[in-house]
């Protein structure tokens, strides 16, 4: 069914050329560039794959939740695996944490890259071994979901630019869907889990993460989480585990898209 439903959306759509302005995507590889976007970082995970994060408090990074998966066995990685890189540029990173705990959204359930029903639950906190309390590092508030038409803004680390991030401007909402939104965005591998932004009175708000690229009348698009009410139902599973953290040990705690394909971590060649 849900195959049926986005095949029904990529030919229903109008072209992309609706929109006047092509998103501009603008490395932010300098300190002037890159202020005020040092809370997203690069998240490492084991040496050989990355995806991308943002601190939404001191102590929790979200991201989706398929970077949690290795993309060609399925085994969920270990908390130990992975490492926060915030406002990572050229180098060097603004703060470095290791991580202690991480929790998938209690309906996500990983069953490969390609599949586009698993995007509206396509989300994953990160819990950091220390909080990121740094003047220059503020966490992101988070917003409600954004309408059809809505301009929205990615911050992302991705193929052939993990070096630094990257701000793509100018995209729209072309579409939703139950629990999916379609964007006018170009994401590649590495930008799972990116945020996508919306200005609130000049101030950005986390309105969804990356969680897949796809195809739309031949143009790239980007699918995000409609993720008012899972990342409410993500933060209460987070909070429903910390007693049961507690007993056992730091590690992987999971609660637990036909014609897209899953931008997935970025695994760079040997």
């Amino acid at each position: 069914m849900m195959r049926a439903v986005f095949a029904a959306l990529i030919l229903a759509c109008a072209p992309l050329g609706v929109w006047a302005q092509e998103p501009i995507l603008e490395t932010l590889s300098t300190a002037d560039a890159s202020k005020g976007w040092e809370a997203v970082g690069r998240i490492n995970i084991g040496r050989s794959a990355f995806c991308t994060g943002t601190l939404i408090s001191p102590v929790l990074v979200l991201t989706a939740a398929h970077c949690l998966y290795h993309q060609d066995t399925g085994r969920p990685f270990l908390a130990s695996e992975f490492e926060f890189l915030a406002g990572w540029r050229n180098g060097r990173a603004a703060a470095y944490r290791q991580i202690k705990r991480v929790v998938a959204h209690p309906d996500y359930v990983y069953e490969g890259r390609d599949r586009i029903d698993r995007v509206a639950y396509d989300l994953a906190l990160l819990e950091l071994d220390r909080p990121i309390r740094l003047p220059s590092i503020h966490p992101f508030q988070t917003g409600g979901d954004p309408v059809k038409g809505d301009a929205v803004n990615i911050v992302s680390y991705a193929l052939d630019r993990a070096e630094a991030p990257s701000l793509q401007e100018h995209c729209h909402v072309i579409d939703r869907q139950p629990g999916i939104m379609v964007l006018s965005c170009s994401v590649d591998f590495g930008a799972s889990g990116a945020p996508i932004f919306i200005m609130h009175d000049g101030v950005p708000q986390i309105v969804s993460v990356v969680s897949a690229k796809a195809e739309m009348n031949g143009e790239g698009v980007a699918l995000g989480t409609a993720m008012e009410q899972p990342l409410n139902e993500l933060k209460a599973a987070y909070a429903a585990t910390e007693t049961r953290f507690k007993r056992v040990t730091p590690g992987f705690l999971s609660l637990s898209v036909n014609d897209a394909e899953a931008v997935g971590a970025k695994f760079p060649r040997p």
